[in-house]
């Protein structure tokens, strides 16, 4: 039998973050010592008051279904966290997901259908691409990399990429894969836009407690944008909770009744004990973020220094923690080279629109990333 797959299947690719980490792995269980700069995940374990948590609330039964939109007691700590950033939203305006992707997803699906047009500030997270084409709609691309990629001096571009025909924005702040954190100023341009063009704002936040230095705004601050903006977040990357799967949005309530349909219907809720660990992450474990931020700052800095030691330079991370690293024209051969020669695995910068480049994750010790970048300024990739 000869199944037929439908278009909205077939138009995507696979992940090609996980593809490397999937190639990488397979290196290492043929014997490779790889040093894995791809991951986009914390090398900290999950702190121990948010295991505790997790576990109490299995050990006290909660392992049963919870309402669709997740247990109240965490949609209230989520609505206060939202408030400490200057978001406006009741625990009703939010829904708990299993991961800020399923969060991602259940956005656009509610919101774009086929022909609409959706724009990426490029390089953007490789999933968004994929996510538009499953649900029908059309890319436009505005390309950040002459611009060290900061929206601030590409504002024109992104002007001219918009139209009354847009629906959907998504801005993510500090960015996967650069670091870049946007300035108000170029909130504020998005914002303008936004209210000229009548369009919707997804904005992904999801690396926002992950910062050196400069404090991010939440777009759905801004005058105007409160009523048009869906911020995205979630527990996987500042709460080292990657397995865990869990997320959030808060948008307008109709948005939040539509999209939860799609939510009930798929995923069900997220995890009831994950949840209640969860609340225990929001209320209790302010000093561990600050501890892994002050590391990933660390290591940033001497992925800096280290590329300068090789005269690379870089756009420098004011947070999340990735960087850009300038390569050949063909970042898809250099990286195949990379992880076959040096060992070293990196993600082509192509599969975030923006080819020349490859992502380097600093989510490593300082051993592994000088271990790194050495193999592969030995074997000529530098």
């Amino acid at each position: 039998m000869t199944m037929e797959f439908t278009d909205r299947v077939t138009r995507v690719e696979p992940s090609a973050t996980l593809a490397i980490s999937a190639l990488a792995t397979e290196l290492e269980a043929d014997g490779a010592d790889v040093v894995d700069l791809s991951v986009g995940e914390p090398d900290f374990p999950t702190p121990q008051n948010i295991t505790d948590a997790g576990q109490d609330a299995m050990d006290a039964g909660h392992t049963g279904y919870t309402t669709s939109a997740g247990i109240l007691e965490l949609r209230e700590a989520i609505a206060d966290k939202l408030a400490d950033d200057g978001l406006d939203h009741t625990a009703d305006e939010i829904i708990v997901t299993p991961g800020a992707k399923q969060a991602l997803y259940e956005i656009v699906q509610a919101l774009i259908q086929d022909g609409d047009e959706v724009v990426l500030l490029d390089p953007a997270w490789v999933s968004y691409e994929a996510m538009v084409k499953m649900a029908g709609g059309d890319l436009t691309r505005v390309d950040l990399s002459d611009a060290d990629f900061q929206l601030e001096p590409a504002l024109d571009d992104l002007a001219e990429a918009v139209s009354d025909e847009t629906e959907l924005l998504v801005v993510n702040s500090p960015s996967n894969p650069t670091g870049a954190v946007y300035s108000d100023a170029a909130l504020e341009g998005v914002r303008d836009l936004a209210v000229e063009h009548d369009i919707t704002v997804i904005s992904d936040e999801i690396y926002k407690e992950i910062t050196y230095g400069v404090e991010p705004t939440s777009l759905g601050t801004l005058e105007g944008m409160a009523d048009r903006t869906v911020t995205v977040n979630g527990f996987s990357k500042a709460y080292s909770m990657t397995g865990w799967r869990l997320g959030y949005f808060a948008g307008p309530e109709d948005l939040i009744d539509q999209a939860g349909k799609l939510h009930s219907h798929s995923v069900s809720s997220a995890v009831n004990f994950v949840q209640h660990a969860g609340i225990e992450a929001l209320e209790n474990t302010d000093e561990a973020v600050e501890e892994m931020t002050e590391a990933f700052e660390e290591r940033r800095d001497l992925v800096v220094d280290l590329l300068d030691e090789h005269d690379v330079d870089v756009a420098v991370p004011e947070g999340a923690f990735y960087m850009m690293l300038p390569v050949d024209d063909d970042d898809q051969a250099w990286c195949e080279g990379a992880i076959e020669d040096a060992h070293v695995a990196t993600v082509p910068g192509s599969a975030f629109g923006t080819p020349g480049y490859a992502r380097i994750s600093y989510a490593a010790s300082a051993e592994r990333l000088e271990e790194g970048i050495e193999r592969l300024a030995d074997e000529g990739y530098l």
